[in-house]
């Protein structure tokens, strides 16, 4: 008797996936929810799992290939499994002590080797789950000296922070291991040749990229600045922060003043929360805010949504699980969709200014930059304050440019006033 391991649905509008990885190899024991392989979609990584115990025994799509909704990927047979055993009984860091023997050469790699080895390594951790490549990642950890606790051998994030924190598979480490091993652990998607480094783009940055390519030629797009005075801003937060976190048990960042100031600015201005749909234009009476993220393998924008219902600590709460489950590989397909407006914070990269594309069908999108100390007059006076450029990218097919500018204003005056957003003014 077979049971057959389908890919499952995957969300609204999306048809395909690429198989990133199989956990799981024929003959290989499963348990009932034990995740089998990874499927890598246009927003999010979702992992199978078995529904059945028994023994997998056929893969049917391979890593890297694109399957569809409902395609066959692989079937479980009855029995107990003849090669799992083996592989717990021998875990994979078993080869760390040929890798650990080789670390003499390090000191004399070429520029090429350096190269070469930093390819190994990244091809290492694309074996690992989300959240342990992170930790792998941050560190400099080498994947080969690490012993992994987990199923089959696998390194766990406890792992790779236990490693982190002994010193076992530091950066030193990391790259004479990578380096005695960079032929063998070299990935078929990545062939480096000399000081060049070509790499299969992933679902993800294909998407990003032909996504803004369309918002580009879709959009009549346009862009109006403002700077605003964060003076008044940064001494409240100072002044309530720790009785803030001490009672809603979460941080007081500016992200939840800057989405508060939004919602004030988009009820006096709804086409910048609208949409256009054929030949209507579809006014929102909510507002879904996307907050967009910085991850490892792109930028993705999780959507808090039916913010003007909720506080400053309802805010900052949602964004920081977001940001948490985008860091760690969790983001369900729901937590990307049905945004209505954007917020992007590039000055937490170092950004002074910069012209944000807009996440179709959106029509706005507000670019927050650094703050930065500049001079500026006050009241017939130079004086210093710390000062944001703000830009505000919208749709000028059905935002005038009176609107766009008012918007950005009413985003200022919240900000530089924040007893506004106390008032709801």
């Amino acid at each position: 008797m077979s049971n057959e391991i389908r890919v499952p649905a995957l969300g609204e509008s999306i048809t395909e996936a690429t198989i990133a990885q199989w956990y799981k190899k024929p003959g290989d024991a499963v348990s009932v929810d034990e995740p089998l392989c990874e499927l890598e979609t246009d927003k999010v990584t979702i992992e199978v799992p078995a529904h059945v115990a028994g023994v997998l025994s056929e893969i049917i799509a391979k890593e890297g290939e694109t399957v569809e909704v409902g395609a066959l990927l692989a079937s479980i047979g009855e029995g107990q499994g003849a090669v799992a055993p083996a592989v717990e009984a021998t875990p994979e860091p078993a080869p760390a002590p040929e890798a650990a023997s080789a670390p003499e050469p390090a000191p004399v790699a070429t520029p090429v080797e350096a190269a070469e080895a930093s390819a190994s390594l990244s091809a290492a951790t694309q074996d690992l789950s989300p959240a342990a490549r992170r930790v792998v990642e941050e560190h400099g950890l080498a994947p080969q000296m690490i012993a992994g606790t987990g199923k089959d051998g696998r390194i766990t994030k406890e792992d790779a922070m236990q490693a982190a924190q002994s010193g076992t598979a530091t950066p030193s480490s990391a790259k004479a291991a990578s380096a005695s091993a960079a032929a063998p652990a070299a990935s078929p998607a990545v062939a480096a040749t000399g000081l060049e480094e070509r790499v299969k783009m992933t679902r993800l940055r294909k998407t990003i990229a032909s996504r803004l390519k369309e918002s580009q030629n879709t959009a009549a797009q346009l862009t109006t600045f403002n700077e605003v005075d964060m003076s008044a801003l940064m001494a409240l937060r100072s002044e309530y922060k720790d009785l803030f976190e001490k009672k809603y048990g979460v941080r007081l960042g500016f992200m939840g003043f800057f989405v508060r100031a939004c919602v004030t600015a988009l009820r006096e201005i709804p086409a910048v929360n609208a949409e256009i749909s054929g030949d209507e234009i579809i006014y929102k009476k909510y507002v879904n805010m996307g907050v967009a993220v910085g991850t490892e393998k792109g930028l993705v924008v999780p959507v808090v949504r039916n913010v003007q219902d909720m506080g400053l600590a309802e805010i900052e709460q949602a964004i920081g699980n977001y940001g948490r489950k985008a860091r760690d590989g969790q983001l369900a397909i729901n937590d990307l969709q049905g945004g209505t407006f954007t917020i992007s914070n590039g000055g937490v990269y170092g950004s002074l200014m910069s012209t944000p594309i807009l996440n179709l069908p959106q029509s706005g999108i507000l670019g927050m930059h650094k703050i930065q100390q500049r001079p500026m007059a006050v009241n017939g006076e130079v004086v210093v304050r710390p000062m944001m450029y703000l830009a505000l990218s919208y749709d000028h097919r059905i935002v005038d440019g009176k609107e766009a500018v008012t918007f950005l204003v009413r985003v200022k005056e919240c900000l530089e006033t924040p007893e506004r957003l106390l008032l709801d003014i």
